[in-house]
């Protein structure tokens, strides 16, 4: 892979974590379906900002039954 292509993704990644932390900030605790709804790039992007967000323990993740669900941490 190129840098050029690298930068790029983590770009895409690094928008996407934005906006996965901008929406559980003003809408408090949602499931992974719901964050994948509300993010545009939708899908892939969605789950790679939050598991960027998770990485640097910004987000909490749980299993909660079938779902998953995201808030903020309490940092």
């Amino acid at each position: 892979m190129s840098k050029t292509a690298n930068k790029e993704i983590s770009e895409t990644i690094g928008l996407a974590a934005g906006m996965v932390w901008k929406h559980l900030q003003e809408n408090g605790e949602s499931s992974l379906t719901t964050l994948k709804k509300a993010i545009k790039p939708a899908g892939v992007s969605a789950e790679m900002g939050l598991g960027w967000l998770a990485r640097e323990g910004k987000v909490l993740v749980e299993r909660t039954g079938r779902s998953t669900v995201a808030r903020l941490s309490e940092m």
